[in-house]
């Protein structure tokens, strides 16, 4: 059965561009590939290639999309098998912790043709500049972003009442999360979304493919951080995996906590980004903090919620210059690039992992 979903490991956030990376090194794979090269040399095509042979014996895979452009492709992930590929690059550069025993470079800059590239230089100067320029006009409105968001909902915190929230979260963790097992659950991180270039998105699909019961948190102003932390340590003290997902603007904030073994998700909603599926159980944290705001103190929050919207997209907006740059970036290589070898280098490493695996009684 193919029970593939998509995930991000990094996000634009209002400290600039934050890495979840990190967590794939200290042997969490038996395999992992570092994938190293610049624009246009085929870490994608390579990564799709490998990905597409390996689905036909495991077909539970998880894409890592590109924070910046969610159609473009940054990592392929196999926990089944240990096996994983990953784009190396900044600005989520990866190096080895074991080298080749878990960890090592697939280096594609080999397919560069060098005297052709170098032909095309003012022209790769140019995008490469501006691709720059485009991200780094992201992170600044998104830093705006960030204090807007914190003092508009500094005022609903003062008016929320958490003690009442805390119950309603006890009543759930006694029936759905309860005992502590003699080990504790892995917690993993990853983002279901952030702002892109399409604007800001969450991949709820990811949530509904793996947990068919859904908590959802009427959340728009970031109430429930502290109390999705407890449902994620709670879980894990009870012996559960974890998918714990950080608020892309707020990443040391959780937005969702996924528990696959119980087929449980916690996920916070909000009128930008509203969970679309059917959930099980509902909790309106906005009507416990707006019903004793002022008239003054919600009109306040209107106004600014426009000036948030307006800037958001303008944060967007940012990114798609960046990859409209890109873009042109990647047409200015691919002239120069051998894509029969990446091809002919990906079908030797899908060999390669699969006869690893055979060797070793894995599941290939």
């Amino acid at each position: 059965m193919n029970d593939s979903v998509s995930i991000f490991l990094g996000a634009n956030s209002g400290e600039g561009f934050f890495s979840l990376y990190d967590q794939l090194l200290n042997a969490r794979f038996d395999d992992l590939l570092l994938i190293k090269g610049g624009p246009g040399c085929g870490k994608s095509s390579f990564m799709r290639a490998v990905a597409k042979e390996l689905a036909k014996e495991e077909g539970n895979i998880i894409y890592v999309n590109c924070s910046g452009d969610p159609d473009s492709l940054d990592g392929v992930l196999i926990p089944s098998l240990k096996i994983g590929l990953v784009d190396a690059t900044s600005p989520h550069v990866l190096e080895p912790t074991y080298t080749v025993a878990n960890e090592r470079y697939v280096d594609l800059t080999k397919f560069y043709d060098v005297a052709g590239t170098k032909a095309a230089r003012e022209e790769i100067v140019a995008h490469s500049d501006a691709y720059r320029a485009a991200y780094a006009s992201a992170y600044r409105i998104l830093r705006a972003v960030r204090e807007l968001s914190d003092e508009r909902r500094a005022a609903v915190f003062a008016a929320m009442d958490f003690d009442k929230l805390a119950r309603r979260v006890d009543g759930i963790l006694r029936r759905e999360v309860r005992g502590a097992a003699e080990k504790r659950g892995r917690v993993d991180y990853a983002f279901l979304g952030g702002t892109t270039c399409r604007g800001e998105l969450c991949r709820f699909e990811t949530v509904d493919a793996l947990c068919p019961r859904v908590y959802e948190l009427a959340d728009s102003w970031g109430l429930a951080g502290a109390e999705l932390g407890r449902i994620c340590d709670a879980a894990a003290d009870a012996g559960c995996d974890v998918l714990a997902c950080p608020d892309p603007l707020r990443p040391k904030e959780l937005r969702h906590v996924l528990i696959p073994s119980r087929g449980l998700a916690f996920v916070t909603s909000s009128a930008r980004l509203p969970y679309p599926g059917k959930a099980y159980r509902r909790l309106r944290l906005d009507a416990l903090a707006e019903g004793a705001l002022t008239r003054a103190g919600r009109a306040k929050l209107r106004f600014t919620g426009r000036l948030e919207r307006a800037l958001r997209d303008e944060a967007a907006e940012a990114l798609a210059r960046a990859k409209a740059e890109h873009d042109a970036l990647e047409r200015a290589y691919n002239p120069f690039v051998d894509f029969d070898g990446v091809y002919a280098l990906a079908a030797a490493e899908s060999e390669r992992l699969r006869g690893y695996f055979c060797k070793n009684n894995k599941s290939v």
